[in-house]
């Protein structure tokens, strides 16, 4: 996780982003008019995939874009829209599934009936495919583990690159056999690769939406670590969740020893508590309920 905690990782990485989509659109493009000219379906359907990658990147951007509008205190938003980048990833999932059905029903029909195709256009198209593909690769490769936008877009870029393989291996087959169903073969190929990031992409989604604790955040570590803040007697109420990609937060109860008396042996328990979470666990939004002992017994039973 990164430590762009101001307007989410995905920010950092917009410029790459919009090279990338730029990458894919002039894929598309070039995949469309020779799947156009031959009639492959692989083709076809790898260009449906870069539409809907296209789709996803572009999505990806302009919730980036828009969780840079402003949220602070005395709004209905009090973390502004960083949850648009998430929301965006999960439609981007629910896009790459849809496709991916398309693809497989398509290819399954031509099966009975696989039309002639050229394969040495076909190889071509796969080719530029491919080259463009693995630049983009490069261009994502570090915003991959930082941003969940990112991360979809270079997963999508990489079901790219396997498609295009797939294609050079389908048209080599059709140059040297003739056997036309390879084709076919090919996009069932791409569908089976669409479908797993897919799946990966919503359970991604669906645990931040959910307010999951995040994978790399163990909660039993970190109760101990703040158990073992000098003046803090217990903690409940600990919650883990997040905002969006690379942006983590934190909420606990903490009851301090009784020699925790004012504001300023509040405050230095409060400075301790943050800076072990921000150089343990890169929390650094953290929000802490200072009690006495006691005190617990006082709050409604659902909150212990």
């Amino acid at each position: 996780m990164g430590h762009d905690h101001a307007h989410g990782a995905g920010v950092r990485h917009r410029g790459r982003l919009a090279i990338v989509l730029g990458l894919s659109v002039s894929i598309l493009v070039v995949e469309a008019t020779v799947a156009w000219i031959t009639g492959s379906l692989a083709l076809l359907a790898d260009a449906g995939h870069l539409l809907g990658d296209s789709f996803g990147i572009l999505m990806a951007l302009a919730a980036i874009t828009v969780a840079q509008r402003g949220g602070g205190p005395g709004t209905r938003r009090t973390f502004g829209y960083h949850r648009t980048e998430v929301i965006a990833a999960g439609l981007n999932g629910l896009v790459l599934l849809g496709l991916a059905v398309w693809v497989a029903y398509n290819a399954i029909r031509r099966f009975g009936d696989s039309p002639h195709l050229e394969g040495g256009l076909i190889l071509l198209a796969g080719g530029i495919g491919l080259v463009i593909n693995v630049i983009g690769l490069l261009l994502l490769r570090g915003g991959a583990q930082e941003s969940l936008n990112v991360r979809g877009a270079y997963l999508e870029v990489l079901g790219d690159a396997l498609g295009s393989i797939a294609v050079l291996i389908s048209a080599t087959v059709i140059l040297l056999t003739d056997w036309y169903a390879a084709d076919a073969v090919a996009s069932l190929v791409i569908a089976a690769m669409i479908v797993p990031r897919a799946i990966s992409l919503l359970r991604e989604v669906g645990d931040v939406l959910l307010e999951a604790t995040p994978r790399d955040v163990d909660l039993v570590e970190l109760r101990t670590h703040i158990l073992g803040v000098p003046g803090v007697r217990d903690v409940h109420d600990l919650h883990v969740w997040t905002i969006t990609s690379g942006m983590p937060v934190m909420s606990a109860h903490v009851v301090v020893e009784d020699s925790v008396t004012g504001m300023a042996e509040a405050h230095s328990v409060l400075d301790r508590l943050r800076g072990c979470l921000s150089e343990h666990f890169d929390v650094e939004h953290s929000t802490f309920q200072i009690e006495p002992a006691g005190h617990v017994d006082s709050e409604h039973e659902m909150h212990r």
